[in-house]
């Protein structure tokens, strides 16, 4: 058909062929008859349902079932009766998989329990007993049952990140690794060891290599990813590593996080042993210079193929050339992920600090950072089957991150490029309007892959118009144990700390908002020799300012805004560094942003298009604004507001929420008091 056709499986006496297709706008459930290429629709559900196997008399299917956004399901179709039933279903099983044995009633599936998974076995008629089968060593993945049905075999990773193949009776007992004595090429290999030099040494860094035919030619061991924006296969090397691969042509694609452009080698691999060099050279080196850089949000473990610990991204921090990072403690709705990981710190550097994310899911996500208890609960609100009714404001975690010391804000907040645009106001999260204008948010993630930079940028300049200092963040957002995922730090926030670099330096340069978000470009922004996050207290009225950007990509746009508009813009096809000066009136209050965008990604970004946007410097003191810009401000998020209120009330129906409307009234009179005192 025009639409995806899916996981193709023959019945038993190979007459039919059982599918999934999305020709109806879901993913559906066929049947094809081989003699009449005629075809069948067997479920119909607005939903997603895959993988259909058939029993022997292709009476009854079972089928993998996603539904409700989250929830996933192995069911039981009965074919004469056009029914289907639960075998088993719940939240996020992202690596849900089952096989049917040749008896056709047991079932071996794949299936979660808290952080880990498992092999079970049940009788499709009789599901509601289930029986353990293993645990292995908590991944058991992509079950097969033999063809005599004694044996299940499936794959797991071991701890060097590398799939093993195994097998265990189908009546239980230990399991068996399979090991693979030779692999059989098909073709003359050789080996190739690289070393990876930048500005000469040896250093670690982001790595991908294809042979003559585009395959992707990975190590023994390590996690490999596939990140989707340039659809390219990449592993960590240490400095030197050593691939085998087909002797030919080889191309070697190499960087080290943010400061060196791409650098492409093609190598011949001529005999069985190689050796090679590859060199990469800064254009900038922000620690130097006093900047330190952080992923303030992604997540090591959540629903992938690995089980990765803490030391395992220690090399991808280091190729990425990344001081910080903040992987979040997760949960599923309701299951509450890597809880003993919070209180965990590494000694020397990178930083590793666990956050926690606290997915209030209807009125907005939130990091905490720099806090080392866990804020309970993590999940509340309308759509979930637990705690769905409660009025509970996101601005409790926010305090309480706070009090412990910590940093609280909103993540992936905007997903289109103009908010206030009629209709768009429901892509801002619920919550996050009244929580800005009552001084609950410390930082916002104007930085990430998953949403429009430019759009969450446009809104953080109305909170700043409105006169509130709130600070930049970003995060990557990525599940560090996925195959196709991005890279940590693919979007990042640079600090400028006071003194020695430690956590707690970084949290404080990053809440005065001495920083700037980035997805590739780094840029250096000051006006009379005032950085960002200072105050400009002089009365003159024209000010020189200087932005030097040091880019590993081409970008294409260099802008600076007083007070939101743009009061200066240049076109730019340039990379590496270049250095732009001006003057600019000065009002008589306010701040002023320098912003870098593009459209062309490329490595090392792996966004969707090019942004870095600084910190504000503020004119007179932190938090001063020009009566005029202070009103529009306040109208414009009034009508956010508004919209925000009617979600609001909507989601939680005939529930009672005094406190949740009791804040946004709050919100909503500030915000009125505003425009009656500054018109």
């Amino acid at each position: 058909s025009d639409a995806l056709d899916l996981d193709p499986i023959f019945s038993q006496d190979g007459k039919f062929i059982y599918y999934s297709s999305a020709i109806n706008g879901s993913f559906d459930l066929w049947k094809l008859n081989l003699s009449t290429l005629e075809s069948t629709i067997l479920t119909d559900d607005d939903s997603l349902e895959r993988l259909p196997v058939p029993t022997n008399q292709g009476d009854y299917i079972v089928y993998l079932h996603k539904y409700d956004f989250s929830y996933d399901a192995i069911k039981l179709l009965d074919i004469a009766k056009g029914t289907s039933s639960f075998l088993i279903e719940e939240n996020f099983v992202s690596q849900a998989a089952f096989t049917l044995a040749p008896d056709n009633k047991t079932l071996a599936y794949t299936w979660v329990n808290g952080d880990d998974y498992e092999l079970h076995l049940l009788n499709i008629f009789i599901p509601k007993s289930k029986m353990l089968l293993t645990k292995s060593n908590g991944l058991p993945l992509s079950p097969k049952f033999s063809y005599d049905g004694a044996w299940v075999y499936y794959t797991e990773n071991n701890k060097n990140e590398t799939s093993e193949l195994k097998r265990i009776s189908v009546y239980g007992g230990s399991p068996e690794e399979l090991t693979v004595k030779k692999w059989d090429w098909g073709t003359a290999t050789g080996k190739l060891k690289i070393t990876s030099l930048v500005d000469g040494k040896t250093e670690a860094v982001r790595m991908s290599i294809t042979d003559e035919n585009g395959h992707p030619i990975i190590p023994e061991s390590g996690v490999i990813h596939s990140e989707g924006q340039n659809g390219i296969v990449f592993f960590y090397s240490p400095g030197e590593v050593e691939i085998e691969a087909p002797l030919g042509n080889l191309t070697i694609t190499a960087v080290h996080g943010f400061s060196t452009p791409k650098k492409v080698q093609e190598v011949t691999l001529e005999s069985s042993s190689t050796t090679t060099e590859i060199k990469l050279n800064r254009i900038w080196n922000a620690k130097q210079n006093g900047w330190y850089s952080s992923d303030n949000h992604f997540h090591l473990n959540y629903g992938g193929t690995n089980q990765l610990d803490p030391e395992d991204i220690r090399l991808d921090l280091i190729a990425e050339e990344l001081d910080i990072a903040f992987p979040l403690i997760a949960n599923l709705g309701n299951r509450f992920l890597e809880q003993n990981l919070l209180s965990w710190q590494n000694d020397g550097f990178p930083i590793i600090s666990f956050g926690q994310e606290v997915r209030s899911h209807f009125l907005g996500h939130l990091n905490l950072i720099g806090t080392k208890e866990v804020y309970w609960p993590w999940v509340w609100g309308p759509y979930y089957d637990i705690y769905g009714a409660d009025d509970r404001l996101n601005a409790e975690p926010l305090r309480f991150a706070r009090k412990k010391g910590g940093l609280g804000g909103y993540v992936h907040p905007v997903s289109v490029r103009d908010p206030f645009k009629q209709g768009n106001a429901r892509y801002v999260p619920i919550s996050l309007t009244a929580d800005v204008v009552l001084g609950e948010v410390d930082m916002l993630e104007v930085g990430c892959l998953w949403t429009d930079e430019i759009g969450t940028a446009n809104l953080w300049h109305e909170f700043l118009n409105l006169g509130i200092p709130v600070a930049l963040s970003a995060g990557s957002d990525v599940m560090n144990d996925l195959y196709r995922t991005m890279a940590i730090g693919a979007t990042r926030v640079y600090v400028k700390p006071e003194g020695e670099f430690s956590l707690e330096s970084y949290l404080d340069a990053l809440k005065k908002g001495k920083s700037f978000v980035s997805n590739a470009p780094q840029i250096l922004f000051s006006i009379d020799d005032k950085e960002v996050g200072d105050v400009i207290k002089s009365n003159k009225q024209k000010a020189k300012w200087k932005l030097t950007v040091h880019s590993p990509v081409n970008y294409e746009q260099v802008e600076i805004f007083v007070n939101g508009k743009v009061v200066w813009s240049k076109k730019s096809k340039s990379g590496t560094s270049e250095t732009y000066t001006g003057t600019i009136k000065i009002p008589e209050g306010g701040w002023v942003t320098a912003r870098v965008s593009g459209t062309k990604s490329e490595w090392p970004m792996m966004d969707s298009f090019i942004f870095a946007e600084s910190s504000p410097i503020w004119i007179k003191e932190i938090g001063s604004t020009m009566p005029g810009n202070k009103v529009s401000a306040a109208e414009k998020l009034l009508e956010i507001l508004k919209v925000s209120e009617q979600r609001l009330n909507k989601g939680y129906g005939e529930n009672k929420i005094p406190d949740l409307e009791a804040n946004f009234s709050k919100a909503k009179e500030k915000l009125v008091l505003i425009v009656s005192e500054n018109k």
